[in-house]
């Protein structure tokens, strides 16, 4: 069998995919954008020494370099590249400058405008959906944690309970509590290691601080004999580089001794790091997958609340009865509005007297989406349940309000405003996240 035969020329595996990769420093674009059409002149005296512009060309090839430069920059870099070539014939045509062509540097500059337009306008449109896929993507992993915890909380719950003294739904509800009141926060981090290691077993555990992605040599709180941090533990290194837990067995796999057990990074919903939870001793029995899986867990479910209560702080401090969930989302969507342009819809619905004798605002509360946050505001004989649905429009609304009234329809056989419910779609569309709050406080008094 004939030996197959290597390619000569060895390229690295990315080197493409660093070729096409934009700077976002100022300095190398105007770089990039003035040495695109100085290379184009060096090519051009190679090639043509007496029209290194090909102004008398069949193609003026050396418009490709500012086209380039639009292309991946905007029109701006556009026109600096431009103004190389631009400077260019000057230099080259000293004395004859009555000769300008104009329609050469009249079409290319045409050329390059709207290249950079065009650039423009993708770079804005591929910004949004960048925004818009960070926010659902950030959604869906907290989906998937709550799945997996009330799937661990439904099925391990007795076996749990014989071998833990406190059951998973105990320590959501303790994580839960966790920074709801503000001069309980600075004891966070201590009931977060207290909560751990009565939940996950662990003995001597601390958490170090972040700051700036500089790891703190102070804890925040530890538990246990803990020793000073090493900070160039490999298992350190290799939980702050990779940004996700790293255990043990890792390192005795690539036979690196570290003192630690357990180093898992709390990272905030932006993926930044917050902290650096770190494991010395634990019972053996304990190091096994499931139960770093719910230490990992839980920490996110911690580190979630943490940058939940900061966001809706605001909102809570001004309107107490709002729940935090519903101002986290109603801050978070606010934002991205602000930067995306794209809106969201709330669906009011008031509820008279004799809705609220049928219990119909627990039975809509079930027909939720599962991406919807829902506040129910109660005041004497009405109420008003505000169903917040993100990255909505009118389309949306009408959707989410045709599948009540077929709901309605089949329940009684009536439609909505028969039953005593009425609605209001409110756009969140330039208004501030207070201004929403209170007028949806407004409508229920009202």
């Amino acid at each position: 069998m004939a030996a197959p035969q290597s390619s000569p020329l060895h390229l690295p595996a990315q080197l493409l995919g660093r070729l096409v990769e934009r700077p976002s420093h100022p300095l190398a674009v105007l770089g990039e954008a003035l040495a695109l059409p100085l290379l184009a002149l060096a090519l051009g005296f190679w090639w043509a020494p007496n029209d290194p512009l090909q102004t008398q060309g069949a193609f003026p090839w050396p418009w490709l370099a500012p086209v380039v430069a639009a292309l991946r920059y905007g029109p701006m870099a556009g026109l600096a590249s431009a103004s190389v070539l631009l400077g260019g014939w000057l230099l080259l045509e000293l004395g004859h400058w009555d000769v300008f062509p104009q329609m050469y540097f009249l079409g290319g500059l045409i050329l390059t405008m709207l290249v950079g337009e065009f650039s423009s306008l993708w770079q804005a449109r591929a910004r949004r959906a960048e925004t818009l896929q960070q926010y659902l993507e950030q959604r869906l992993e907290q989906l998937v944690r709550q799945h997996y915890l009330l799937r661990l909380s439904h099925d391990k719950l007795e076996q749990e309970l014989i071998g833990r003294p406190m059951s998973m739904r105990d320590a959501l509800a303790a994580l839960r509590d966790i920074g709801r009141e503000p001069a309980a926060l600075a004891q966070a981090p201590g009931t977060l290691l207290r909560l751990l290691a009565q939940f996950c077993q662990l003995e001597a555990v601390a958490l170090y601080p972040i700051t700036q992605d500089a790891l703190q040599t102070q804890p925040l709180a530890q538990l246990g004999s803990c020793t000073p941090l090493q900070t160039h533990d490999p298992m350190v290194q290799q939980a702050l580089q990779m940004r996700r837990m790293c255990h043990i067995s890792q390192t005795l796999s690539t036979q690196q001794h570290s003192r630690y057990l357990v180093a898992a990074p709390l990272l905030d919903l932006g993926g930044e790091p917050y902290g650096l939870l770190l494991v010395e001793d634990m019972p053996f029995f304990a190091l096994q997958e499931e139960n770093l899986q719910t230490l990992n867990l839980l920490l996110g479910y911690y580190t979630d609340g943490l940058s939940m209560q900061a966001l809706a702080q605001p909102i809570v401090q001004a309107h107490p009865e709002c729940p935090p969930l519903f101002a986290f989302e109603l801050q978070r969507l606010a934002h991205i509005h602000a930067s995306t342009g794209v809106p969201s819809i709330i669906v009011a619905l008031q509820f008279q007297a004799r809705a609220l004798a049928q219990e119909l605002p627990q039975q809509i509360l079930r027909l939720k989406r599962e991406l919807d946050e829902t506040w129910l505001l109660q005041k004497n004989q009405q109420a008003l349940l505000a169903v917040l649905m993100p990255l909505g429009e009118a389309s949306s609304a009408e959707g989410y309000i045709a599948r009540l009234e077929s709901w309605m329809h089949h329940k009684s056989g009536g439609t909505l405003d028969a039953a005593g419910i009425f609605v209001q779609v409110l756009t969140l569309q330039g208004q501030a996240p207070r201004a929403t709050v209170a007028q949806l406080q407004a409508l229920a008094h009202a």
